[in-house]
């Protein structure tokens, strides 16, 4: 039977709290950055590292090895996973930012196809797997990081914040580069100006190494390591046979969570570029502004999900982006500004509305033992499936049937969503140390002192602190 009892989290005094709060922002800000400058320098690349002969098949190389960083997420997530759980967070999140700046850095120093032929996609496909390793082991940690850091009535508007913090370089990114643009011109851009946010994603990770070496790992992680709760010899392994129910849950819920994202924020700038023959800055602008709009919305939606619960902003947000997915496309497809940044924003809200109650539960379904484990693992597995490889369906989608068919990829991911929620429980109360574990089935308390099984396959589930 599960005692009531105060999170360890609540012995963490608030400033400190607060401390933990930034640090794990900052270091998830340069992480972030690194792997993202691949993305919104993705239609430069596609001119620089591939044949000139066929663009089309240039920009599904370049959205090729976009995926394939996300192929490299789940063995990131397993590895660092594992670490993170057996022998402390902070060490592992300080290694996985120290490897995205080495990749980040490489990228910017690579010779283009006209200097070395076809070694230079092979070699961009390499540090890109490296980059994606990293990022499996980056999100996962920090997430869980702050969870455990957070006091227990605002972990979801805590992770929320790490969410907007996950979209800002984006944003800076995109605002950033429309100024380089403009201040030393296109040509000047293509020629070596594509190559100044690397080497600046490269030195913004020595600083939030820096940041994290002076981190510690939760209390909560702690406390229950020392209670050797979180002693496991295998996290993996009990993340994987115990709290396989967790695991199917999270890459189920990735599917709302990340396609409307990544095609509305990731992939559309190239399809506006490349397809629609609109100006470079022109869509960038739209589509960094939509994005913005997530950063602001999230934190938001975050508190709400303290205050009503997690499942709430889910069904909105599945039922959401069901509706407006068609109506997003046609508005980016009139090839202006002001559809493009419509359509775009439409996505965005649909996003938000999403993660603000999927991110944080998908973290609460593990126990601390086994957190980074399972979460990292899951979500990995989903970024290649839902968050990978939505660019390239998209883009495969245009060329075969028409410029709206992507569209029908978020309505199907807004029908998972719905069908998935059915079956997953609301985790704003649940217990950090024990969570949703088949180990602790079939010790439950109902808050009357009576002892009951929960179903594991119910809408709901009960929890007390």
């Amino acid at each position: 039977m599960i005692q009531e009892s105060t999170p360890a989290v609540a012995l963490i005094e608030e400033p400190t709290a607060r401390r933990r709060l930034f640090g794990g922002a900052v270091g998830t800000f340069v992480e972030w950055f690194d792997f993202v400058t691949y993305a919104v320098t993705a239609p430069t690349l596609a001119l620089l590292f591939f044949p000139k002969s066929n663009p089309s098949a240039a920009v599904l190389g370049t959205l090729a090895i976009f995926a394939v960083g996300f192929i490299a997420r789940p063995l990131g997530g397993v590895v660092f996973g594992y670490l993170g759980d057996k022998y402390g967070r902070i060490r592992v999140m300080a290694s996985v930012i120290l490897l995205m700046g080495v990749a980040t850095g490489a990228i910017g120093l690579l010779p283009t196809y006209a200097s070395i032929g076809i070694a230079a996609p092979i070699l961009l496909l390499i540090f890109r797997l490296i980059q994606g390793f990293s990022t499996g082991g980056e999100h996962s940690g920090a997430l869980s990081f702050v969870l455990e850091s957070a006091p227990s009535d605002k972990r979801a508007s805590w992770i929320a914040i790490i969410y907007a913090v996950t979209i800002l370089p984006s944003l800076v990114l995109g605002f950033g580069i429309i100024g380089l643009r403009g201040a030393i011109g296109d040509d000047a851009y293509t020629d070596w100006g594509w190559r100044l946010p690397f080497f600046l994603g490269a030195l913004l990770a020595c600083g939030g190494l820096w940041i994290r070496l002076k981190l510690s790992d939760p209390q909560e992680f702690v406390k229950a390591k020392r209670e050797r709760v979180a002693a496991s010899k295998n996290p993996l392994k009990t993340a994987v046979v115990e709290e396989w129910p967790a695991l199917l849950r999270v890459f189920v819920l990735l599917a709302p969570t990340l396609i409307a994202y990544y095609l509305g924020i990731t992939y559309l700038y190239t399809h506006m570029v490349s397809n629609l023959g609109m100006n470079p800055n022109t869509a960038l602008l739209a589509n960094t502004l939509a994005g913005a709009s997530i950063a602001i919305l999230v934190p938001v939606l975050g508190r709400v999900a303290d205050r009503v619960g997690r499942k709430p902003l889910m069904w909105a947000g599945a039922a959401y982006m069901t509706v407006i997915a068609f109506p997003a496309m046609f508005l980016v497809n009139t090839a202006t500004f002001w559809g493009a940044f419509g359509g775009s924003l439409l996505l965005a809200s649909a996003t938000s509305l999403f993660v603000s109650g999927s991110i944080v539960t998908m973290l609460e379904l593990f126990r601390t033992s086994s957190r980074y484990s399972g979460h990292g693992l899951s979500y990995g597995m989903g970024t290649v499936v839902f968050g990978g490889f939505t660019p390239i369906i998209a883009g495969s989608l245009i060329d075969a049937v028409s410029p709206s068919a992507p569209a029908a990829m978020v309505v199907v991911a807004g029908v998972v969503g719905m069908i998935v929620l059915r079956y997953t429980p609301e985790t704003r109360d649940v217990v950090l140390t024990t969570a949703m574990s088949r180990s602790v089935a079939d010790s439950v308390s109902d808050g009357e002192g009576n002892t009951t099984k929960p179903d594991f396959n119910a809408g709901s589930a009960q929890y007390r602190h």
